[in-house]
């Protein structure tokens, strides 16, 4: 779910309508309908914030660079602390009115009442969530990465079929977890840890052979938390559909066709684009296990 800024992503970022699944576009809330047609975002937003005056953002701690930048979503630096400002922006509020709340991975997609505006932390768009809660539209699209320790058997795997005989871990929740009983379909059950940090700590320990992130993350833990890390690889669901990141709101909330306005005009500017290439787009060759 985070990259120093020598080494990034190689998923490049597809405007379609998801820390991890695939998910077509039609996932994603269509509520453009919502409002008037010719509106700005920021007139789409007004009266629809929680707070008048104010939008509240969410997003789990930590907060792992490069989406976020020295555990602080505040600064405005990491991917989606940046998206996150840019968007309110377009909703006609300035750094000073944007206020950030902790919401633990885990919940965030659970049904029931909000208390934020939107929440923005590498949560994929996919068909089982979004019957509880609502997406925007998709701002990135992510690949799923295995880390494991330089040296260790699991480090040589150059195939999914490989990687079946470790004892693999990810985060409770998330479809990185999915993606291993999904994809690699190990001989003995996946791992569930409480969050990331849980994970890496394990795969640090020798408890685990590997631990599965989306790949900016999976950059950032090697690099960085992680002793002796390194990526084994790179993968896609098998259906081929590339995986996607979206802001999550509580479901019916009228202020997601704001933001996929927001987001529309971000993407046709041109600024999504450099704000990715800012913070995830230097290029490293990582290898696709099929």
């Amino acid at each position: 779910m985070r990259t120093p800024r020598t080494a990034a992503v190689l998923v490049p970022l597809m405007l379609l309508a998801l820390g991890c699944a695939p998910q077509n576009s039609s996932t994603a809330t269509d509520t453009s309908a919502s409002s008037g047609a010719n509106q700005t975002p920021a007139d789409c937003a007004q009266g629809k914030t929680m707070k008048d005056g104010v939008l509240t953002v969410g997003t789990d701690s930590p907060a792992y660079d490069p989406w976020f930048s020295h555990n602080d979503p505040t600064n405005g630096k990491g991917f989606e602390s940046a998206v996150a400002y840019a968007v309110a922006k377009q909703l006609g509020f300035d750094h000073s009115q944007v206020t950030w709340t902790k919401v633990p991975f885990n919940t965030s997609y659970a049904p029931g009442p909000k208390h934020f505006d939107f929440d923005i932390n590498q949560i994929s768009i996919t068909p089982a969530r979004a019957k509880v809660v609502d997406f925007s539209d998709g701002y990135y699209n992510a690949a799923q990465a295995v880390i494991a320790v330089q040296g260790s058997p699991a480090a040589d795997a150059s195939s999914l079929a490989d990687l079946k005989q470790y004892k693999i871990g990810a985060q409770t929740g998330t479809t990185s977890l999915t993606a291993i009983r999904d994809e690699i379909q190990p001989t003995s059950d996946a791992v569930v840890f409480k969050n990331t940090n849980d994970a890496k700590t394990a795969l640090a320990n020798g408890q685990v052979d590997a631990i599965v992130t989306d790949l900016p993350t999976a950059f950032y833990l090697a690099a960085v938390e992680i002793q002796h890390g390194t990526i084994v690889g790179q993968f896609q669901p098998s259906a081929g559909q590339q995986e996607q990141f979206g802001m999550l709101f509580e479901k019916g909330n009228p202020l997601v066709a704001c933001v996929n306005r927001g987001l529309a005009a971000l993407k046709s500017s041109g600024q999504l684009a450099a704000i990715e290439k800012k913070w995830l787009s230097d290029t490293v060759d990582v290898p696709v296990l099929q």
